[in-house]
């Protein structure tokens, strides 16, 4: 195979007016890409360029993007390199925290509309196949990598997913291209190494076509995975309030296992928030088939939490604990609440004085919630229970404690902007003066109802 014919077809079938950059490490793979692409009139009128990520976690990872640099040189190609901090403090291993930080790079590196060009062969998504299997993956980790995919504000690339590595290291030989050999690919403790040195030739010894196949059942993989995405994609739609942002909590426990995950995935990516682990799904689908109609299910994990609540399930991230002995006097001024409770604030009534705040004759108290709290609010006969009052306008349990209750001595004259009593409004036509509550994140969406 001739790589730069290979990669000039690959560019010729790019129907994207895209500007080319290339991943580049100095190993042997992602120099015979770049020597390749140099060769050819149509990447550099693309703006053809390099990326090069110094992770600065070996000795030598100065003298190693000095290599890029002089070897981009060489080949008259623009290059940027980008020097990250590792962080390994989240429970995963190095290699993983190296790659999240190195792509991190990448996406920020990216021009928009740009496209980076990685050197990922078969032999590479032969090893991504395996491990994936070994971690119990689904179609979707199955199918390996993917060719394209969103990356920053452009797209990332691998035209090189069919061929073997072999092809690549043929050519840096036949070429006389220097390349840096990273010792770390050596280590045999690293699990991809592991199996590039110890597995895989094993497997190739008595199935000779081994990769041939592998890397066939992985497109078979992406295949079954696409149309599991189509499958879940109509099933959110039909699951899902748009207006709300909740789950059908037992539509979405009935459906198939295969796209039981995806469909949760799909919801809680649409509002910013991760999935929680396989245990928390199987515990939050038992929860659902055996609730009693008193009680409010549950699921947690470091990222969010998930509550079952009138037939729908709502995913939040988790609020902040607010003590259940914080209280403070208040006088008017804008008084930050604790945790996600926002800020409040009184406001004179009257225009010509609209920024400013007004001034309370003698500071009340604000808490919150501690049960058996009561109301009556203004332009209501009966004196209710805040529970009552919570349910009837709809409020979640787990948003009514970051509401904040102001007492005039033992008297309870406002919940919030959303309930005030006949004294309350009294006193707040004395002095001229709204009451103005900001709610923080996670609780945005109380309505206030006066």
């Amino acid at each position: 195979m001739n790589l730069p014919d290979y990669l000039a077809s690959a560019l010729r079938a790019l129907t994207a007016d895209a500007r080319l950059a290339v991943a580049c490490s100095g190993g042997a793979d992602s120099t015979a890409l770049l020597h390749a692409l140099a060769q050819l009139r149509q990447a550099r009128e693309r703006g053809l360029r390099a990326l090069h990520v110094d992770h600065q976690l070996h000795a030598d990872s100065s003298r190693w993007a000095e290599h890029c640099k002089k070897f981009c040189e060489a080949l008259d190609v623009p290059i940027e390199i980008v020097r990250v901090q590792v962080a390994h403090d989240r429970g995963e291993g190095l290699e993983a925290a190296a790659r999240r930080a190195r792509y991190a790079a990448f996406a920020q590196a990216l021009q928009p509309g740009e496209w980076l060009i990685v050197a990922h062969h078969r032999d590479d998504q032969v090893e991504t196949v395996l491990l994936k299997l070994l971690r119990g993956a689904g179609p979707h980790g199955l199918g390996g990598m993917r060719e394209r995919r969103a990356l920053g504000g452009g797209m990332l690339w691998r035209p090189l997913l069919d061929v073997p590595r072999a092809v690549l290291r043929d050519y840096v030989a036949q070429n006389g291209v220097s390349f840096i050999d990273d010792p770390s690919n050596a280590d045999t403790r690293l699990s991809r190494n592991f199996l590039r040195a110890e597995v895989i030739p094993t497997l190739l010894r008595h199935w000779p076509h081994a990769a041939d196949s592998i890397a066939h059942s992985a497109k078979l993989c992406r295949e079954t995975a696409a149309l599991l995405d189509e499958r879940a994609e109509a099933a959110l739609i039909q699951l899902r309030d748009a207006s709300r942002g909740t789950l059908a909590a037992r539509g979405w426990s009935a459906l198939p296992d295969a796209l039981r995950t995806l469909v949760l995935e799909r919801w809680l990516h649409g509002q910013d928030l991760s999935a929680p682990p396989p245990a928390r799904q199987v515990e939050l689908q038992r929860q659902i088939e055996q609730a009693r109609d008193d009680r409010e299910p549950r699921i947690v994990w470091p990222d969010g939490e998930i509550h079952l609540w009138r037939g729908a399930l709502h995913a939040v991230r988790p609020l902040i604990e607010i003590p259940c002995d914080w209280e403070t006097p208040w006088s008017g001024a804008p008084l930050q609440l604790p945790g996600v409770a926002g800020v409040l604030t009184l406001r004179p009534s009257r225009p010509a004085y609209a920024d400013a705040f007004a001034t309370l004759p003698s500071p009340l108290r604000v808490r919150f919630r501690r049960g058996g709290e009561r109301i009556k609010p203004a332009g209501d006969t009966h004196t209710r229970e805040l529970r009552d009052l919570f349910q009837r306008a709809g409020i979640p349990p787990w948003q009514r404690g970051h509401i904040p209750l102001i007492f005039d001595g033992d008297q309870l004259i406002a919940v919030g902007d959303l309930w005030i009593s006949t004294m309350g409004k009294k006193l707040l036509h004395d002095i001229a003066a709204g009451l103005v509550w900001q709610r923080g994140r996670g609780i945005e969406s109380i309505a206030a109802l006066r």
